[in-house]
């Protein structure tokens, strides 16, 4: 069996590379950008690219990202790849505008690029999008709307203003409050916390401290809601405010049992690991991805396939989870 390696950061991938310079050269290898390392969603992530990679021996497949969630260091670790020449990369972006002129030169290089939460990306082969981003943060507001009653100060977060789907799933939340519920005034918004639970945790208390009335909070990042979930539990507002948004199970678990945190949705990121690096297949095998078709990954059964903004193309799945209080222990991640 090969050997699994874990990759924690660009310098840590390059050595790897050095040492793997023997391989041989048909072989095909996909390497998985992810925003930021350290970070349980992309931990988990990282475990459907592991498995991806033990279910093909054929293919060196692989996880890399940034030890901070900043573009420009994601630029760099792609620059490197495209250097090395791999076969293929599917990147998580976190600022799909910023990786269009690096994407551009691997595509030139003959690199597959294979983008999820990109559905902008010019220079990508293809697009993996786990549901409607619209539909998403429409859902997301919707529930934050009933815990409030349809009205009140409410507030969203985003990782950065540059993370794409963030903003649309905000940008359709602010839209449903807007014409749905006249009572609802959207303060502060697209408060930026970088992919990280302590900016998401000051940010809250500046806002708690600015609007003390605030009933509700949207947040993006996985760890938005722990941030902000930590933020009203010190104020002893789990009974007066509403915090709903993207989360993973276990992390926010805590703040869901002492209602800190009303709900949270999200998507398997393990799923998405080994989706990408599915469809990153296929399109190096030329094999034609079509409108229904099953990739074999729950939440990917039968996904539609639409044009992208660019030569490439948008895959939409149908992965969406959301849990409270009651049903969050039913996931193991």
């Amino acid at each position: 069996m090969k050997k699994i390696t874990q990759l924690a950061g660009s310098a840590a991938f390059c050595a790897s590379l050095v040492a793997g310079a023997a391989m041989a050269q048909d072989a095909q290898s996909i390497s998985t950008v992810v925003k930021v390392t350290g970070e349980n969603w992309f931990i988990r992530m990282n475990e459907g690219v592991d498995q991806f990679n033990a279910d093909n021996e054929a293919i060196e497949a692989a996880q890399v990202g940034p030890a901070q969630a900043d573009a420009a260091q994601q630029a760099r670790i792609i620059e490197d790849l495209v250097a090395r020449g791999v076969s293929a990369i599917a990147v998580v972006p976190m600022d799909p505008s910023a990786l269009e002129g690096v994407l551009r030169r691997a595509k030139q290089r003959g690199i597959k690029v294979i983008a999820h939460e990109g559905d902008s990306i010019v220079n990508a082969d293809a697009d993996i999008e786990a549901f409607d981003n619209a539909a998403f943060g429409t859902k997301i507001n919707e529930g934050l709307a009933d815990c409030m009653g349809g009205e009140g100060k409410w507030t969203s977060f985003v990782g950065s203003l540059g993370s794409l789907t963030h903003n649309q799933w905000v940008e359709a939340g602010a839209e449903n409050a807007g014409s749905k519920y006249p009572g609802m005034e959207l303060v502060a918004e697209k408060n930026e916390s970088f992919n990280d639970a302590n900016r998401a945790y000051e940010r809250a208390k500046e806002i708690l401290r600015a609007h003390p009335d605030i009933k509700g909070f949207q947040g993006s990042s996985a760890i938005d809601v722990i941030g902000i979930g930590r933020a009203v539990e010190e104020a002893g507002l789990e009974d007066k405010t509403c915090v709903f948004g993207l989360g993973l199970p276990k992390d926010t678990g805590p703040y869901l049992e002492t209602g800190a945190v009303d709900r949270i949705y999200f998507w398997d990121p393990k799923d998405a690991g080994y989706v990408m690096n599915v469809v990153s297949k296929m399109i190096l095998d030329g094999t034609e991805i079509t409108n229904g078709m099953d990739l074999g990954v729950p939440g990917y059964n039968e996904v539609t396939v639409s044009d992208g903004p660019g030569e490439g193309f948008i895959i939409q799945g149908q992965a969406w989870v959301d849990v409270g209080k009651d049903d969050y222990a039913e996931y193991p991640f």
